[in-house]
């Protein structure tokens, strides 16, 4: 990376003190030339003396900048006295005026930005562990670098509003999370951020901005083709246009609900392993009635609004849109919604619209305030019904909370969960599409399973590739030709007799081969990725017996070996 952001705030702060520069310049050379001039005392010999240039020039450097040192190299006349008393009172005007112009240049908005731009810079520079870009700090990008902390990740920020920086200050990140106030769009800045640096694991574009993330996109794949992106689109133009640059995960929030909308209605076991799987480590999923089948209004035919209709419409059920835009607006292929013009806050719209006997009701608007007063009209109207509340702002959680909406839609939350799912879990992705299309039963035999094992409490769902790099001892058994089951690393590395809290949900080979729910017996393979399920506890001892060799011995034959090299060779001498 280069260090031009260091040079330009040099010469940015030499253009602003140019005059004053060289106001002082002048008044020293005038300074040293005069004394150099003025008569000396008269010597032994009976001649004038005269300074020379260096000593002038040492007397009126220390004079100038009021130290203070005394007459040197001998005592001066009355002459030059007169100008030395001359210099004083011009190097204080010359003094007066560099450092007006220097406390004018402190309050320069434009320096101070390239000041920081240049500690930024630096910071970026100087960082030696993988980190990813994050473009945008809102409530997604809290939520991601929250998680990337809680991971032992390192993550950088760009974010164009000041105030929404400013709250990296107030939370507890166990590192440092370096931030830069600059538009994501502009490619410069990505590469000031460390884009191209070699650390940089991936970038996560969640501006509000479509157009700023798919600049993000392209900037990424022109300029760091190698590295991930994973965009954030709330439109389908704007997603198609990324996935036309290879962007290799576009993330649709509304698109994406929509899609667990329809799960929950024809495979409600499905949806809610959904849930289960990829909610926040540790906390309680409350499972809420499924959502029934029969008639459906949605209130609001945004992105949002379009998106569930399209869903719920898949399904073969009947769905009424209330919506302030008039019909003919509307798309052609939503022609086969039926409409009503308005806005859904009263009542006679909703009981134009059918509520009474409604199967549900979808709060879609983009106004926290409008979608409550829509949700406790309705509940009013048929307290039977089921409510699908939408949740723009972060400040409004206590409100949508204490209304408790059969499903809250977060458009944040969304998005994180599928972030973090593919940057951290990249098995857990496709393990979630092979659901949307898993039997029903199946679905809920491994639900009631899972649930009974591990609690209503998410657990840890991590993935693991057998290599060098992540199971260094394990893989050095298989590549020795041994024959290991899955079963076998299973065990504890404390007591092997008892078998650790986790389960295998997926086992993918290089030969593309996938194996949904492997068995115990199941043999395996250098090269195989695991998608694991478990709690925590689980997870740190299966680390520790994949990458120590003494622990998978003690694992896979009960022998506890010494450690250490002297103790290994007096075991092996003893035997």
């Amino acid at each position: 990376m280069s260090r031009e952001g260091d040079i330009s705030t040099i010469f940015l702060v030499l253009r602003r003190l140019r005059r004053p520069l060289i106001t002082l310049i002048v008044i020293f050379s005038i300074g040293v030339l005069g004394l150099t001039l003025v008569p000396g005392p008269v010597g032994d010999d009976g001649e004038t003396t005269r300074i020379s240039f260096f000593h002038a020039f040492y007397f009126i450097s220390f004079t100038a900048t009021t130290i203070g040192f005394g007459e040197i190299p001998e005592t001066f006349s009355e002459q030059q006295r007169l100008w030395v008393i001359f210099c004083i009172y011009l190097s204080v005007v010359g003094w007066a005026i560099f450092i007006t112009a220097l406390l004018r240049l402190s309050q320069d908005d434009n320096l101070r930005k390239a000041i920081l731009n240049s500690q930024f810079g630096r910071e970026v520079r100087n960082l030696q562990e993988p980190f990813y870009l994050v473009c945008g700090y809102g409530e997604t990008g809290h939520r991601i670098c929250t998680a990337l902390d809680r991971l032992g990740l390192r993550a950088v920020v760009v974010e164009i509003d000041a105030s929404q920086l400013a709250d990296i200050e107030h939370q507890r990140y166990r590192s440092d999370v370096p931030g830069l106030v600059a538009d994501a769009a502009n490619p410069e800045k990505l590469r000031l951020a460390g884009l191209t640096h070699r650390y940089c694991r991936g970038v996560i574009a969640l501006t509000n901005d479509d157009a700023a993330n798919l600049a993000v996109a392209i900037s990424a794949r022109l300029l760091a083709p190698n590295l991930p992106v994973l965009a954030r689109a709330e439109t389908r133009d704007t997603a198609a246009n990324m996935l036309s640059f290879n962007t290799q995960h576009v993330i649709n929030p509304f698109q994406k609900f929509g899609d667990y909308l329809s799960l929950a209605m024809h495979s409600p076991a499905a949806y809610h392993l959904l849930v289960w799987l990829t909610g926040l480590p540790g906390t309680t999923i409350i499972r809420h009635r499924d959502p029934p089948r029969g008639h459906w209004i949605l209130c609001g035919f945004g992105n949002f609004g379009r998106s569930l209709a399209e869903a719920i419409a898949r399904e073969g059920l009947q769905v009424t849109v209330i919506d302030l835009l008039p019909e003919r607006q509307a798309e052609p292929h939503d022609a086969g919604f039926h409409w009503i013009r308005g806005d859904g806050t009263g009542a006679a719209t909703l009981t134009e619209a059918g509520i009474e006997n409604a199967a549900g009701i979808i709060a879609a608007t983009a106004s926290d305030v409008d979608n409550l007063s829509i949700a406790v009209t309705a509940r009013q109207l048929n307290g039977k019904a089921f409510v699908v509340l939408r949740q723009n702002s972060v400040i409004n959680r206590p409100l949508i909370e204490a209304f408790e909406a059969d499903i809250t839609m977060v458009p944040s939350e969304v998005v994180a969960q599928e972030c973090l799912a593919i940057l951290t879990t990249p098995l857990l992705a496709p393990f979630l599409d092979a659901l949307h299309g898993a039997d029903e039963a199946w679905c809920s035999d491994l639900l009631d399973q899972l649930s009974e094992r591990f609690g209503e409490q998410v657990p840890e769902v991590w993935s693991i590739r057998l290599n060098l790099a992540e199971t260094p001892a394990l893989y050095r058994l298989l590549m020795q030709g041994q024959t290991i089951k899955l079963c076998d690393i299973f065990r504890d590395p404390a007591q092997r007799a008892s078998t650790l809290n986790c389960q295998a949900l997926q086992l993918d080979r290089d030969d593309d081969d996938r194996l949904l729910l492997p068995g115990c017996e199941t043999a395996l393979r250098p090269g195989d990725e695991l998608l694991l399920v478990g709690d925590r506890s689980a997870h740190r001892d299966l680390e520790l017996s994949l990458s120590n060799e003494h622990t998978l011995l003690y694992v896979l034959t009960g022998k506890d070996l010494p450690g250490g090299w002297v103790w290994e060779r007096l075991s092996a001498l003893r035997n």
